[in-house]
């Protein structure tokens, strides 16, 4: 692989490499994206995907950051042989810290700990965001066993979530010391402004209102099951989804079964929601599995009342005013009353925004977040940038 990077090569600049199970544009890749920002010319960085053609969420990084793409880093999934492995703890030897993302960057994480000493690699600490229920119970334990075994010589875990927490102390069996949990944060006086829609491909007209959720399209975010529960509500309400991904036929079709497909909308991705999140009068989600999910504490800080599943720390996560407008999980005929009760009564969405807006510039601010992981980093580092 051809590196073109500073730090451990004899360069000035730590160079960090990140391994992505997708950088599509998603919660974990949009973190990703803000902190480097945040960290700004202080470090260099490669980013490696999983899904080699899902690099959408590099367009969210600041152009002025030196970032590389590799095309020729090993793959990240595979049958993990020793061979393998080998392969992918070579190609990990020229960088000075190593973050990993996610179930489909845990090869990396095993070819460190099982190489990592023989090598003579850097530090490696392994985020996790969330998991996918859809492999059944026997896959579940499978990858937890996995999860176990690789992470034995990780020199950290970094989770958003109490409920990730709690998992990766009895499922993973992680000692404390390893866990770090860190809330997801935003900036949190750019989602109070006005919106800038621009040339948003949607236009909201005069007396119409909108029920908004942001989302990679995947099957785990069930957004088909968010069209079924909106299409009860009056004629002046729509629906729109910011983002893509592979459900976007199955959300589709979902509409056109229901006949709403004129109030169902999705114009794709959004390089900034800022601008166009205050459009929204509603903000759902319909999650089969969520944990901290960066779009509920993005909505809160724009004002927004909130209808979604108690999944993961979505109830701990909104203000109390909040809480009894979270529906069970997996349950769309529930989210379709609470959205309706949110729909009819323009008095209680406006209560509910204002305090989810409050709990959000308390504790969910961008400043926060940034700091805990620049100090983690920099401690694995061996140095502050």
């Amino acid at each position: 692989m051809t590196n073109e990077h500073a730090g451990r090569a004899g360069g000035s600049v730590p160079h960090v490499l990140h391994c992505h199970s997708t950088f599509a544009i998603g919660g974990k890749e949009r973190r990703a994206a803000q902190l480097m920002n945040a960290f700004g010319k202080r470090l260099e960085h490669t980013v490696v995907s999983g899904m080699e053609d899902r690099l959408e969420a590099r367009e969210l990084v600041d152009r002025r950051i030196k970032v590389h793409y590799p095309k020729d880093f090993p793959k990240l999934s595979g049958f993990p042989s020793p061979g393998r492995l080998v392969t992918i703890a070579r190609a990990l030897q020229p960088f000075d810290l190593i973050l990993t993302y996610n179930w489909g960057a845990m090869d990396v994480v095993m070819a460190h700990t099982v190489f990592g000493k023989a090598f003579g690699l850097p530090a490696l600490i392994h985020h996790e965001d969330g998991f996918e229920q859809a492999d059944g119970e026997r896959n579940r334990r499978i990858r937890s066993a996995y999860r176990r075994i690789a992470l034995e010589a990780a020199d950290g875990l970094v989770v958003p979530s109490r409920t990730l927490e709690t998992i990766a102390l009895r499922r993973w069996h992680q000692p404390e010391s390893r866990i770090t949990r860190i809330p997801n944060g935003i900036d949190t006086k750019a989602f109070a402004a006005k919106p800038r829609p621009g040339n948003f491909r949607v236009v909201k007209r005069p007396g119409e209102k909108w029920v908004g959720t942001m989302a990679a399209l995947r099957p785990v975010k069930q957004l088909d099951q968010l069209v079924k529960a909106f299409v009860r509500l009056p004629p002046q309400w729509h629906l729109v989804i910011l983002g893509e991904g592979e459900a976007r036929e199955a959300i589709q079709q979902a509409a056109q079964q229901a006949g709403h497909e004129d109030r169902v909308h999705l114009p794709g991705n959004v390089g900034d929601p800022a601008k166009i999140i205050g459009l929204f009068d509603i903000f759902a989600l319909s999650s089969k599995s969520e944990q901290f999910p960066l779009s509920l504490i993005e909505a809160m800080a724009a004002g927004l009342p909130v209808a979604a599943p108690g999944v993961g720390d979505v109830r701990s996560i909104v203000s109390e005013k909040n809480e009894p407008f979270i529906s069970p999980p997996g349950d769309a005929e529930v989210l379709g009353t609470v959205l309706a009760e949110l729909a009819e009564d323009e008095d209680l969405r406006k209560a509910l925004g204002k305090a989810n807006q409050q709990k959000a510039r308390e504790q969910y601010d961008e400043a926060t977040m940034v700091e805990r992981y620049r100090a983690l980093y920099a401690r694995h580092l061996g140095h502050d940038f």
